[in-house]
């Protein structure tokens, strides 16, 4: 007589704390759920370097919702030879480029105040703190005078200060990401620092920069 086989489990459903490797496996089978909780993961990181670059707050989200569907469409060829977060990153990298030179966005962009509120260059900007209310003013005018040199700088410059400054990744780590040689971004991080250090000449004279 036979003995029949008992049902195989069903898997459980993945959770916030479950590892990115075990998310993009399951996802490369198809599971919703699981790139749901990468994007859930991701998004706001994602959005925040999208919004540094195009500096326009929808246009951000339109250019994050892209990313996150030509990584699904991609997903399977992601053969985990880096971090998911590396790779998702390179391709949020690609997004923002191909956005910004379609319009041929090479600075006078718009400048909207939020945007010094939302993320604070790492050595780029003086320490947040609450002081009086002038202190407050001239920190929001620092803010504005970073972006408004960032949005100078072309858009292969700009993508490789940002991710050292507010990453505060490494230069492997930068030319993984962006694509390029180890070499090209030290060259493009010289002249993205010289360029800012140009235009922002009065600042960092200053003895209040830090």
């Amino acid at each position: 007589m036979s003995q029949s086989k008992s049902p195989s489990p069903l898997p459980t459903a993945p959770s916030d704390d479950t590892p990115d490797t075990q998310l993009v496996e399951r996802s490369q089978r198809g599971e919703l759920a699981a790139f749901d909780l990468l994007v859930t993961r991701y998004r706001g990181r994602i959005y925040g370097m999208l919004y540094n670059m195009v500096h326009n707050d929808s246009d951000a989200w339109d250019l994050a919702q892209d990313v996150f569907v030509k990584a699904w469409k991609a997903l399977p060829r992601f053969e985990g030879n880096s971090a998911f977060f590396t790779w998702l990153y390179r391709i949020a990298h690609n997004v923002a480029l191909d956005w910004l030179r379609a319009r041929k966005v090479q600075g006078a962009v718009e400048f909207d105040d939020a945007i010094a509120k939302k993320v604070e260059p790492g050595s780029l900007t003086t320490p947040k703190g609450e002081g009086r209310p002038d202190d407050r003013m001239a920190e929001s005018e620092l803010g504005a005078r970073i972006h408004a040199a960032l949005a100078e700088l072309s858009p292969e410059h700009r993508a490789v200060i940002l991710l050292r400054e507010i990453e505060g990744r490494t230069y492997e780590e930068i030319a993984e990401m962006a694509g390029c040689s180890l070499g090209t971004v030290m060259s493009r991080l010289f002249y993205a620092r010289k360029r800012l250090q140009s235009l922002l000449h009065d600042v960092y004279q200053s003895p209040d920069w830090h």
